[in-house]
């Protein structure tokens, strides 16, 4: 018995390949959300355990411009935590290890989302390890009644504050949009405030001249009138 191959066509080659880029099972996903909880209800005790033993001014590095976005803020924060608990790990001792690596369970969940790479404006500032880990348990507490209702997608690339020369153009921008006055800078509101202050001493001063000018010209009772400066000149006699 004779059992023929399938004939491949550049057509059907071409629909296998589509098939294997389009199948759920197959592509990657840039879904980022939960079904159930990651966060336990004993991360405080986990993370002061670890801060008992660390030494509390072991210089660690946070992001100092990371946008304060209400929903992505938190989850931002922990990926760059977690970062450093898996690069403490391979420097620490034995039991430190464990310690740490109980820290890191606390956070790992991060890793479950497909972030992009770190943007190259992120701005990383030293600090020390205490800090470190009270902002961790400061984020964790803050995600945890609401991580399990949306999704997180949007929040795959970190998000860098704008430079002070954009702020301002972005906020009338979006004032634009929305139909709402764009919020006015600090320094330019209190030049605002300054500028009618200045004109009304200018006023003042103004005011306060002329009335010192007129006492000066008005004579007082009993005192004869100033004489015009042309009368007061000697006559000169007339050249012959």
């Amino acid at each position: 018995m004779i059992v023929l191959a399938p004939a491949w066509t550049p057509t059907t080659s071409l629909l296998l390949l589509l098939l294997l880029l389009f199948s759920p099972g197959l592509r990657g996903t840039s879904d980022c959300s939960f079904t159930y909880n990651p966060i336990s209800s004993t991360f405080k005790i986990t993370i002061r355990k670890l801060a008992d033993y660390l030494l509390q001014d072991y210089p660690v590095t946070v992001a100092s411009n990371l946008q304060d976005d209400e929903e992505c803020g938190a989850l931002w924060r922990l990926t760059l935590a977690q970062r450093w608990m898996v690069r403490l790990k391979t420097v620490a001792g034995a039991q430190m290890r464990e310690l740490l690596e109980a820290v890191n369970t606390e956070i790992v969940f991060v890793d479950s989302c497909p972030f992009q790479p770190l943007p190259s404006c992120l701005r990383l500032v030293q600090t020390n390890i205490s800090h470190l880990l009270q902002d961790i348990s400061m984020q964790l507490d803050t995600l945890k009644p609401r991580i399990t209702g949306p999704d997180f997608s949007k929040c795959l690339e970190l998000q860098c504050q704008p430079d002070a020369s954009t702020i301002l153009p972005l906020k009338i921008t979006k004032a634009l949009e929305s139909g709402k006055p764009a919020p006015l800078p600090n320094s330019l509101f209190l030049l605002l405030l300054l500028v009618p202050a200045a004109l009304a001493l200018l006023a003042i001063n103004w005011c306060l001249r002329s009335q010192r000018l007129s006492r000066r010209t008005i004579p007082r009772p009993g005192e004869p009138a100033p004489r015009d400066p042309q009368e007061a000149r000697p006559l000169r006699p007339p050249h012959s």
